[in-house]
């Protein structure tokens, strides 16, 4: 059985693995979840919010022992801690995340996707500093196959996202690199286009990269398929 520690997504915070949480428990794995500096419960101001704040975070919670999934955007500070840290984890699971390319900031990376998703969506703050999701526009980006109980629970809780940290690039080496990682692709997500997780994949072992037909959110769209699969998963490491 494995030790889990979950990392969720921009403006998402832990209480996205409401239903992960509880899955993976009934499988014998421990589980824990974050709060990354702004979200959820996490009081730290969005004007001091950094990547290697974020990739701290990560790293305060991590042991020697743990898998560390990341959602989205949180595919930077896992990747930021496997770089500083990389004895601080068993491995690295990329959920529907970026993968970052050395000397890349998260924002240049998705820039370089094939599709742009986002562009009518974001909503920016008047002093630069965060952005939020346009309400109308959020169900369909990361919910669409969602039970709408789920939606819900989700939506009122989604809050502020910090754009420095997903501005700010970052450098990888070997350290990085020899980190054990694996990818969960999500073939129906309308928020990091399917073709461009492929891409960012494509030089990984085959046995290293998974497939869910689900939308961005699997954690709330199939939260048992995904225990099942990172259970799975948990054997390659």
């Amino acid at each position: 059985m494995a030790d889990f520690l979950l990392v969720h997504g921009s403006c998402h915070g832990a209480w996205c693995w409401r239903d992960l949480i509880p899955a993976l428990e009934e499988r014998g794995h421990t589980v824990r979840a974050i709060n990354m500096p702004s979200h959820g419960s996490d009081v730290t101001p969005i004007n001091e919010v950094t990547l290697d704040s974020c990739r701290d975070a990560v790293l305060d919670a991590s042991t020697a022992d743990t898998l560390i999934l990341g959602h989205s955007w949180a595919g930077y500070p896992i990747s930021a801690a496997a770089e500083r840290n990389p004895d601080a984890m068993r491995g690295l699971i990329y959920l529907c995340a970026y993968v970052p390319r050395s000397g890349l900031s998260m924002v240049e990376m998705r820039k370089r996707a094939p599709r742009q998703t986002l562009t009518e969506a974001v909503v920016k703050s008047e002093d630069g500093l965060s952005y939020t999701v346009d309400p109308d526009k959020v169900a369909d980006l990361f919910y669409h196959d969602c039970r709408p109980e789920r939606v819900h629970y989700a939506q009122p809780r989604l809050c502020p996202q910090a754009i420095a940290p997903q501005e700010t690039p970052l450098t990888l080496s070997d350290r990085f690199e020899g980190v054990p990682k694996v990818y969960i692709r999500c073939a129906e997500d309308r928020t990091i286009p399917p073709e461009y997780q492929e891409e960012m994949t494509a030089d990984w072992p085959s046995d290293r990269v998974h497939v869910m037909n689900s939308s961005h959110s699997p954690f709330f769209a199939d939260p048992q398929g995904l225990a099942r699969l990172l259970t799975r998963i948990e054997g390659h490491f």
